[in-house]
């Protein structure tokens, strides 16, 4: 690694991951930040999940602490930010990589509870705007910060369930918002939009669906991948998280980063 965020001051929000055999956009995130010299706040719902990946983090060499926190209660997205500005000594870096979809309840608009729509959207999106409402006023008083949050291709393209589209969609809306308000602040502002990833969120919610088996899952996402005819993994999205945390996109902001093997040129 080239040490490109020595001595930066990160919140990865979501930085654990949901169980299985391959590796999440949070937790990759986190420890590329680690091994590029950031001191990490590694913050998760799941504390357990949280400190699996701090302690990757210290294994390599980083320094990383791990905390719980719930996105949905501001109270808790509260304490989480005190404790980032506390421990690291300030805020350079919001990365928001929570998200969900078909574990939330989400379907097609027809179909969809409207408690489930609810509740996605206030993860997906109420959450990131609550992270930003209480990291921002750190960021404007050292007059420099970076915030990246995690949205979606599926905001652009094709995509049937409602609730994940639409908050993703909103996700990109609040970036733009905060990227031209707080430019004068010097707080840079971007989204990454990734497209199919093997990820145990994605993967692992659609393994059995219709009787199909991970292999089968794995192959009909594979095929709809121009790049080499296979998805991206996490490791994918973070080092997009390091380019644009880094002094390298110093003139980078309001922009929506596709991550996704060329994914949107397909559907468009």
């Amino acid at each position: 690694m080239t040490g490109e965020l020595e001595g930066k001051r990160a919140l990865v929000v979501g930085g654990g991951q949901t169980p299985g055999q391959t590796i999440g956009n949070g937790r990759a995130t986190a420890l590329l930040f680690g091994r590029e010299g950031a001191r990490v706040v590694v913050a998760d719902r799941e504390l357990d999940r949280a400190e699996d990946t701090a302690r990757r983090i210290v294994e390599e060499g980083g320094s990383a602490w791990a905390l719980q926190a719930d996105v949905t209660d501001e109270s808790s997205v509260e304490r989480m930010v005190r404790f980032a500005r506390e421990t690291l000594g300030g805020i350079d870096i919001l990365h928001n990589n929570v998200g969900v979809s078909l574990a939330g309840g989400d379907a097609v608009i027809t179909d969809i509870d409207l408690e489930a729509f609810e509740r996605v959207t206030r993860i997906n999106l109420v959450g990131m705007v609550a992270t930003c409402k209480h990291v921002l006023p750190v960021m404007v008083e050292q007059r420099s910060g970076v915030i990246l949050s995690v949205g979606s291709l599926a905001s652009l393209i094709d995509y049937p369930y409602i609730a994940y589209k639409t908050s993703k969609a909103g996700v990109v809306a609040m970036i733009q918002n905060i990227a031209i308000r707080h430019a004068p602040d010097g707080v840079r502002a971007n989204a990454i939009l990734p497209g199919l990833m093997e990820t145990p969120m994605a993967i692992e919610n659609r393994v059995g669906l219709g009787g199909r088996s991970r292999e089968q899952v794995i192959q009909e996402r594979d095929s709809h991948v121009p790049l080499l005819g296979r998805q991206g993994s996490g490791w994918d999205i973070g080092h997009a998280a390091v380019f644009l945390a880094s002094d390298r996109a110093r003139f980078i902001t309001g922009v929506a980063l596709p991550v996704d093997g060329g994914q949107t040129l397909r559907a468009g």
